[in-house]
């Protein structure tokens, strides 16, 4: 009995050995594993962390001159713009341009999104500086709608402070000037020039340039037209621009008119009098043509007239012809006697 429990510690001795063996293997083992992730991961920060310091360092003068210009564009701010392929020189232009203006609403990435959607951030700030300095009412959801539909945003806000001059009509349609009659039947030849300002909320839909020039053409010469006579235009040419004026032409447009100046008017054909000689002449054709149909009425009656007098003419013919044959029946009736009165040849 003693043997065999000898027997078995020096069994189980040796599996404890094996056992305390194996363990230290695999202790090993796990420690050469923890050892190979963690220079992984200390290479792996390692590399991030000199991409990064490159890119710091590239993006280095964008950072200081946004932290000096208070811009407040961080450096992974930066680097996040090159990973969305923004352009960061021009996001921090533009922002440094919007904050020294006075117009630190708009955010980094507001002006981010709007270069990723196709638009011009350089012009659409530069837009929004010039309305804020000339106290123009425009946010930036409508610049952003105005450059984003096609529009030239920044010449827009110039047109508002410096009103822009349109000829009517336009020269480049090969029309000199605007033809309008009076109701004393004198033309008046007429050239306008209108000063028009961008109306910014109905920039976006609004009607084109040409349709300002259409409707001011359109109104001189109903504005000619409605005139007595030709001398109150000559005497008083703002006559035509304020009746222009009164009729709101600039509804639903993209512009303003501020004002409409007559800038030469002449005297052109009588109209009037050529219509009256024109109509005359259609008098005398429409006269002779009348007459024409009454002689040829008289004629075809004179003819109808010269028919019935043969037919009247035949009748009788037939008639003193029947009258030898009624004699003749008289006779051999007995119905007609010799007269014995009569004498003889």
């Amino acid at each position: 009995m003693i043997d065999f429990q000898c027997l078995a510690l020096d069994r189980f001795g040796v599996l404890a050995s094996d056992v305390i063996v194996a363990a230290a293997n695999s202790s090993e083992v796990m420690v050469l594993v923890l050892k190979t992730i963690g220079w992984i991961l200390v290479a792996f920060f390692v590399t991030v962390a000199i991409v990064l310091f490159f890119l710091f360092l590239r993006y280095f003068n964008l950072w200081l001159r946004s932290y000096v210009t208070r811009a407040g564009i961080g450096p992974f701010s930066l680097i996040l713009m090159s990973l969305r392929k923004v352009n960061p020189q021009t996001i921090v232009e533009a922002k440094i341009k919007a904050v020294q203006a006075g117009l630190e609403h708009i955010s980094t990435q507001a002006l981010g999104a709007h270069y990723l959607a196709g638009g011009n951030v350089a012009k659409v700030v530069s837009a929004l500086v010039a309305a804020h300095r000339a106290r123009i009412v425009l946010d930036w959801d409508t610049a952003f709608a105005i450059d984003l539909a096609g529009r030239d945003v920044l010449e827009a806000v110039a047109t508002s402070v410096n009103p822009r001059v349109i000829d009517v009509p336009d020269p480049r349609r090969g029309r000199g000037t605007l033809d309008g009659v009076a109701k004393d039947g004198i033309q008046l030849m007429a050239k306008a020039r209108v000063t028009v300002r961008t109306n910014l909320s109905q920039l976006i839909g609004g009607a084109t340039e040409d349709t300002i020039i259409a409707r001011v053409g359109e109104g001189i010469v109903s504005a000619i037209g409605s005139c007595e006579s030709h001398k109150d235009v000559l005497a008083n040419p703002t006559l035509i621009a304020q009746n222009v004026l009164r009729k709101s032409l600039d509804s639903q447009t993209a512009y303003e008119i501020v004002s409409i100046d007559i800038a030469d008017i002449n005297v052109g054909a009588n109209v009037g009098a050529r219509l009256q000689a024109d109509q005359a002449e259609a008098d005398v054709r429409v006269a002779r043509a009348r007459a024409e149909q009454r002689r040829a009425d008289a004629v075809a009656q004179e003819q109808e007239m010269r028919a019935l007098t043969q037919e009247n003419q035949s009748k009788v013919v037939l008639a003193e012809a029947e009258i030898p044959k009624a004699m003749a029946e008289a006779y051999s009736r007995g119905q007609l006697r010799a007269n014995p009165n009569a004498k003889p040849d």
